[in-house]
């Protein structure tokens, strides 16, 4: 057999997502892995750990892992808790998707250029382009955009439809080293059942809330039991404040058997089974910038 004719090498590494809030993070990790794992909001600071995706195709294993937006504004013990997880994940990875908005370039954005690694792994994701009103000023802010950190691609990309998302796959298969899998052909995260239904009922809350209730909640598994392909999960929503509790109960409990309901429905799909969800709520002061109520909380 000819070198010419000889399979390519199979290729596998982790590739670090990350940008301010609100540019796409997550959206673009569930276009990428083909199944949603992380969750998706319109608020800003929707993700606070990593979470990993994975994608095997037949050539490479890319091991996606989106952060948390980086925090410039705010210092508890939270947005301290985002930003290492921000940090640490630029220092291990083999590639970067450093996304930002179409048209859209500021303090923000900047912070995050000024933590990436100077080597040639970093990608630019140019993100919803598909929102810009004048396309013909894509290529002026790539332009731009090019002549602030030497990228090794430009990619610009509609995560929400999917827009050459496959071709930042194949722009970044490259900088993946060669070598066997790391991680079973048919996983889609490292993230446990458990974790992914306290992010999923999460998600309700920021969903159906709205403006009614700021960042000062969180949600608590205290029980995950699996009978067959039944799960029964009784999770806690917790907030810092005691107003918050009625917020979140809703007028005769409607609101909270809402948000209770559509995340069931989301997780049955993401089981493929059925759901036993019981929800409640609970009042603890001050979590958000508690240490060990962090720690206790799942977060690093």
């Amino acid at each position: 057999m000819s070198p010419e004719s000889d399979p390519a090498p199979f290729r596998s590494g982790f590739v670090a997502i990350v940008g301010r809030p609100n540019v796409g993070k997550s959206t673009l990790l569930n276009r990428l892995v083909g199944q949603k794992i992380s969750i998706v909001s319109r608020k800003a600071q929707t993700t606070r750990h990593r979470i990993v995706g994975v994608r095997t195709d037949p050539q490479a294993q890319f091991v996606f892992v989106d952060t948390p937006g980086f925090q410039t504004e705010h210092r508890n013990a939270l947005n301290r808790s985002m930003n290492r997880a921000v940090t640490t994940a630029l220092a291990e990875v083999d590639v970067v998707f450093f996304v930002v908005e179409a048209g859209r370039f500021g303090a923000a954005d900047q912070k995050v250029l000024e933590l990436l690694p100077e080597g040639g792994q970093v990608l630019l994701v140019v993100n919803k382009v598909d929102l810009m009103a004048d396309k013909t000023q894509l290529l002026p802010f790539i332009e731009k955009m090019a002549a602030t950190h030497p990228f090794a691609e430009i990619v610009p990309v509609s995560a929400e439809r999917g827009t050459q998302v496959e071709d930042l796959v194949k722009a970044a298969l490259p900088h993946l080293a060669e070598g066997p899998p790391i991680f079973a052909e048919d996983d889609i995260t490292d993230r446990s059942e458990r974790f992914l239904a306290a992010e999923f009922l999460r998600e309700k809350l920021f969903r159906l809330l709205g403006d009614e209730i700021p960042y000062g909640l969180a949600v608590e598994i205290e029980r995950f039991e699996q009978e067959g392909a039944l799960r029964r999960i009784h999770a806690a929503i917790i907030v810092d404040r005691p107003g918050y509790k009625g917020i979140v109960i809703g007028k005769g409990g409607e609101r909270l058997k809402r948000i209770a309901s559509e995340a069931r429905q989301d997780l049955e799909t993401l089981f493929q089974g059925k759901v036993f969800l019981e929800v409640w709520v609970k009042v603890r002061g001050g979590w958000a910038d508690d240490e060990r109520a962090l720690k206790s909380l799942g977060y690093e």
